[in-house]
């Protein structure tokens, strides 16, 4: 069936009022993190694939998306051709999931806006949830910052209860920012967070970042935190700091970014400091030496 300009299968029936999870790409997907738990997401849950744009170039220049061919010896094998696709989970015990993995149209965004909200309304959406990672001026010394806002009841006490920062900003941005204003505006309760990552850790999986916003969503969805990502968290944090130790030019910026990163924590409210489980507690501070305070 067709929903706006979503190709969807008849599965999308069997859903009623999921949690709707969404990744931007490439806007605010530094390190993959987004994808990364939309992987983990889909993994867990085996999430199955029930629709996408029926014609992407509609709204993708294929020559800033490229498409991604496979040639062996007989020829063309495959060719993937970049679009936003549509995921569906199923739990017993909890709400449904849905999962949106967006990519930024070049092309009619508004038709494309209006097409993800007729999806919301089609499914009865009960939250649309936008996650997401930008670099920031952070230090990895520190707990990574979540950031949020919340629009709806509902969304506003979830961004008060993980204690996100508030996102206070003037200047450019992503159309795709419309499809979480007309959603509250049309009664579902949308969410924004987004994990700040050290503007000098570049990689490929950022599983530091990634399991602190599983820790976000276990807290407020009850979706389990994967062992094995905090152990490679972990094993993350060794190399990032083996390896930025005899860094002269890290020996004079960290300071200065701890320094705002305090600064930045102790400007806000109490009830927007940021605060981790014993966990992810332990995580970050076990590779730190004695002489670094926490934040």
């Amino acid at each position: 069936m067709k929903i706006g300009n979503f190709q969807v299968s008849k599965f999308i029936d069997n859903i009623n009022e999921p949690l709707v999870f969404a990744v931007l790409r490439p806007w605010i997907d530094v390190n993959n993190v987004g994808s990364m738990v939309l992987n983990e997401l889909e993994r867990q849950f085996n999430a199955k694939e029930v629709g996408r744009l029926l014609k992407p170039g509609c709204f993708y220049d294929f020559t800033r998306y490229r498409p991604i061919i496979h040639i062996d010896e007989e020829g063309i094998n495959d060719l993937r051709i970049p679009n936003t696709v549509i995921h569906i989970a199923k739990r017993e015990e909890n709400e449904d999931l849905v999962l949106l993995r967006i990519l930024e149209p070049h092309y009619n965004a508004e038709s494309f806006i209006d097409s993800t909200l007729k999806l919301l309304k089609k499914i009865k959406a009960k939250r649309y949830i936008l996650i997401g990672s930008m670099y920031d001026t952070v230090p990895h010394t520190r707990p990574l910052i979540i950031n949020g806002y919340g629009m709806g009841r509902n969304a506003i006490e979830d961004i008060n209860r993980i204690n996100a920062l508030p996102i206070i900003y003037h200047g450019p941005s992503t159309i795709i920012n419309l499809i979480t204003k007309k959603a509250a505006e049309s009664g579902i309760d949308a969410s924004v967070f987004i994990v700040s990552i050290p503007q000098y850790v570049v990689i490929e999986e950022d599983y530091v970042a990634k399991v602190r916003l599983m820790e976000i969503l276990n807290m407020l969805y009850n979706i389990p935190i994967n062992n094995e990502d905090i152990d490679n968290a972990q094993e993350q944090l060794n190399i990032i700091n083996e390896r930025l130790k005899n860094s002269p030019e890290i020996k004079v910026f960290l300071p200065q970014l701890e320094d705002i990163y305090d600064k930045r924590i102790k400007a806000v409210d109490k009830k927007h400091s940021t605060h981790l489980s014993q966990d992810m507690d332990e995580l970050f501070w076990k590779t730190m030496g004695k002489d670094i305070g926490r934040a």
